[in-house]
């Protein structure tokens, strides 16, 4: 009989595999950092075949520490980071290049191209703001200045998919060339009312319809591992986004629930139900899931740099050597004495979406130490995170009550508090933080009947900790001015000044 459903969260830093019980209890998990391409400033790259291996190799450590049966296993749910995109060979299975990731900036020319012809157009029909992490833009890059890609593509041989696309692909022994709503909708390649790929992108940008993959729901069998890959035929029941699988898994499934993940970047997703409202004020409005043949729709603010911005201390600057350690050093002093700093790496995302924006600390003194600093940057992300949802709420005409936080950051408690204190609503902890991982678990167990529906997968959800806003509002008012003009001096930073 089987007992669980394994949930494959692919992130942009890391891969982690999760095997789930009945009662959405982790039995065992399993991750792995892989290797991360920076080749030119503002391009970012993974090896597709390394993130397969590594994926492979968490979901055996996962099953093995479980002592799990393959047979067990009633269906394999995935989540990956989106935009992430690359072209393969279909016969051989070979990438024919590295997959440009979400945070690639190389496409911002045609970024510009398509804002200049039809800008309103294409947000009202897409939903997406066309921003460099689009998927449409990467696409056509690869299309106009990767010579092995071209002779691919005119040859019959190429095939184009995100990361959700590609592990189906493998896994399914190349049976299966899928990608869901979710996916395609921040790419700025869905029309988010047909939930079809939009004609008009796909003729503006001589995109051919051979390479794209087939759109399947969100929740559904949509195909099976290949014994000689996997080891058994078991259903794949979902693919969803990383960030809708977080909404989902924190169990945001009525209007007016709002989310944010602090992973590699920050996401604050608001579920608005049934109403597709257009981008409007920076924010874009994804598909958040289809179930049954219905879609939900939501509001996003993308911030494109959040516990990246911790990595960097260990990585970057060296002053940290586990990311756990920025919160205790934040902890060892009482401010930032002044301190902001805008982790804009490759540009600010919502509601400014400045690519030309670069990363900046203000405010430094003699007597900045590395402590002023740690605290700065978690601070950081919470500022980005207010941005965000100050917007969503005042565009959206409802009063957010609270948010739900998850991700790695959300396990600081300094973290949580300095945000609650920020939006001034309480900010909810899950018992469950890795929600990327369960929500993908929770589409692909109503896919195949393991739970029976989404009423019974909200009853699960549970908090862990609440906390509540306790900072002035003469405070609150103070801090948020130094960080509006942190960003004002950010912005535009790669813009020549003399022009």
């Amino acid at each position: 009989m089987a007992k669980y459903i394994l949930g494959i969260d692919q992130g942009t830093t890391g891969t982690k595999v999760i095997l789930f019980d009945r009662s959405a209890n982790i039995v065992s998990s399993a991750y792995s950092e892989f290797t991360q391409y920076f080749p030119q400033p503002g391009w970012v790259e993974h090896d597709p075949l390394e993130i397969w291996d590594v994926t492979m190799k968490m979901v055996k450590e996962c099953i093995s520490q479980a002592g799990a049966g393959l047979d067990e296993i009633a269906a394999i749910g995935i989540t990956n980071q989106r935009e992430t995109s690359f072209f393969w060979d279909k016969v051989t299975g070979e990438p024919a290049n590295r997959a440009q990731v979400w945070q690639d900036r190389r496409a911002l020319s045609i970024c510009e191209e398509l804002n200049a012809k039809d800008r309103v157009g294409i947000e009202e029909r897409t939903g997406m703001i066309v921003i460099p992490n689009c998927i449409c833009v990467k696409l056509a890059w690869m299309l106009r200045n990767i010579p092995e890609v071209q002779q691919g593509v005119q040859d019959g041989r190429l095939i184009f998919g995100t990361i959700d696309t590609w592990l189906v692909w493998k896994l399914t022994g190349g049976q299966r060339h899928v990608t869901d709503p979710s996916n395609l909708t921040t790419g700025a390649m869905l029309n988010a009312t047909t939930l079809d790929y939009d004609e008009w992108i796909l003729d503006e940008l001589e995109i051919p319809r051979s390479v794209l993959a087939e759109i399947v729901p969100t929740s559904g069998i949509l195909g099976y591992t290949d014994p000689e890959v996997f080891g058994a035929r078991i259903p794949i029941a979902s693919i969803v986004g990383d960030q809708q699988a977080a909404a989902f898994g924190q169990a945001c499934l009525s209007e007016g629930m709002v989310k944010n993940t602090y992973g590699t970047g920050s996401f604050v997703v608001l579920n608005t139900g049934a109403k597709y409202i257009p981008p409007v004020a920076g924010l874009f409005s994804p598909v958040l899931w289809t179930i049954d043949g219905v879609a939900t729709y939501g509001f996003e603010g993308l911030i494109d740099v959040s516990a990246a911005a911790i990595q960097w201390l260990r990585d970057g600057l060296g002053i940290i050597g586990d990311p756990a350690e920025a919160e205790v050093l934040a902890q060892q002093v009482d401010s930032t004495d002044g301190v902001y700093f805008v982790p804009a790496f490759v540009g600010l995302g919502a509601p400014y979406y400045d690519s030309y924006a670069r990363g900046s600390i203000y405010g430094v003194t003699r007597g900045t130490t590395k402590q002023h600093l740690a605290r700065a940057t978690l601070e950081g992300m919470a500022y980005q995170v207010r941005d965000a949802f100050e917007i969503m709420q005042r565009e959206a005409g409802l009063e957010l009550m609270m948010m739900r936080a998850d991700g790695g950051g959300a396990k600081s408690d300094f973290l949580m508090q300095f945000q609650a204190d920020l939006l001034g609503v309480p900010v909810e902890r899950p018992r469950i933080t890795e929600t990327t991982c369960l929500g993908a678990a929770y589409l692909a167990g109503l896919g195949v009947g393991f739970w029976e529906s989404v009423d019974e997968i909200e009853s699960f959800w549970q908090i862990e900790k609440r906390f509540e806003p306790a900072m002035s509002e003469d405070q609150r008012e103070s801090l948020v001015f130094g960080w509006n003009r942190a960003i004002e001096r950010s912005q535009g930073w790669l813009k020549d000044w003399r022009a």
